[in-house]
């Protein structure tokens, strides 16, 4: 473990050794994210509207499409990885704008908003991976956290900035999706002009498609899913859990300075994450969602805007480290790494979904709601342990079969 780690000081000038194109995909990760979540949090009414369907239709349409975004990442990882990161990124950025443009004209046609979404869910499928390859290609090891965790930091100021940008447009998609048309054609220019990636130092060699999974980080993949299982709990369901209890606008305060904090707190820590061993950082991470978790499940907003932060805290650790982990112990690219990671993401938020789901309907039902949030926090220091356990024993190398014998 020792060789994977970061030293133990910054170099100065961090910020500023990124390089210009390393920056300049942040900005474009970061404006990215705006046109995204500018409508993605809206999604449910916009389709409900053009569409002139119940919300049951409407969750089944953005299941299909989110379930398809996270589970082809390993695909589009691939192909980012064959076809180059810059064409990969343009060609994205491409795919963001006329699915910008079919919502824009599917405002009398439904058909096109349909396509609309589709259109950048395989935008998103493309982008993530090739983007957090590029920030990290030819980089070393002790380089990894400052990139992996500028690019969150980026990503997160988006998704933060992005829902206020759509809230003062909702009640005008035309203009919304003038904007974000006009935002992507923007982007897709400037992803043109970026300077084609640089070698990596050592190239893994390169797989077929059918074995997108192969040399999979099985541990940190393990963590991860069970990670966002936990997280997306937390993004899921506190919406419906403080309706009448917290005014929209508090919570909105409160979601804001949760995509803040850990915009702003992950660089701050990313080195000491770095140097910390895996069971220490999940360890913290768990143990900050377990305090913040429990937080919530008062109820007020003390405690809501405390569990966002303590939420803030441990994610930041854990998003992170999970990352760095598979990096290190990864046999594919760094590319195809990340696309692997995007799928624990994405089943680790479909476990959410179906697990969370029917048990936050069933205390519901039992009037007994603030038990859902403690029985998520025992979760949370129950279950790491377990991941722990299962991931290092599937990590583990057979041995050969005439040694089973």
């Amino acid at each position: 473990m020792d060789g994977r780690r970061a030293p133990s000081a910054s170099p100065p000038g961090a910020w500023r050794a990124l390089g210009r194109a390393r920056l300049a995909l942040l900005a474009g990760g970061l404006l990215v994210n705006v046109g995204t979540f500018a409508v993605y949090p809206y999604l449910a009414v916009l389709l409900r509207d053009r569409l002139g369907v119940g919300m049951a239709q409407v969750g089944i349409v953005l299941g299909i499409a989110t379930l398809a975004q996270f589970a082809s990442a390993p695909l589009t990882a691939a192909f980012a990885e064959r076809f180059g990161l810059k064409r990969t990124l343009t060609l994205a950025t491409v795919g963001y704008l006329l699915g910008a443009a079919a919502y824009l004209g599917g405002v009398d046609r439904p058909a096109l908003t349909l396509l609309g979404l589709l259109l950048s869910c395989g935008a998103g499928a493309l982008y993530s991976p090739a983007y957090r390859g590029y920030l990290v290609q030819a980089a070393d090891v002790a380089e990894r956290p400052r990139l992996v965790s500028a690019g969150n930091a980026a990503g997160q100021l988006g998704i933060a900035v992005g829902p206020v940008v759509g809230a003062l447009l909702l009640h005008e998609p035309a203009r919304l999706f003038t904007l974000t048309t006009a935002l992507y054609a923007a982007l897709a220019l400037g992803h043109c002009l970026l300077r084609p990636e640089p070698p990596p130092d050592r190239q893994p060699p390169v797989e077929p498609f059918r074995r997108v999974l192969r040399g999979v980080a099985v541990l940190p993949f393990t963590v991860t899913v069970l990670t966002h299982y936990l997280y997306m709990q937390f993004y899921q369901y506190l919406a419906t859990f403080v309706d009448g209890r917290l005014p929209a606008a508090v919570l909105g305060v409160v979601m804001m300075g949760y995509a803040l904090g850990l915009a702003l707190g992950q660089p701050l820590l990313a080195r000491r994450i770095g140097l910390a061993g895996y069971p220490a950082a999940m360890a913290a991470g768990f143990g900050c969602m377990a305090v913040g978790l429990v937080a919530i499940a008062d109820g007020s907003v003390a405690g809501v805007a405390v569990g966002a932060l303590a939420m803030s805290g441990g994610t930041a650790v854990l998003f992170l480290k999970n990352d760095l982990e598979a990096l290190a112990l990864s046999r594919r690219s760094a590319t195809v790494t990340f696309g692997q990671q995007r799928l624990a993401v994405g089943l680790g938020a479909l476990a959410s979904g179906v697990l969370g789901g029917n048990l936050y309907g069933l205390l519901e039902r039992a009037d007994r709601l603030s038990w859902f949030w403690l029985a998520v926090a025992a979760q949370c220091l129950l279950l790491p342990p377990l991941a722990l356990l299962a991931g290092r024993r599937l990590s583990r190398p057979r041995p050969p079969a005439s040694r089973r014998r």
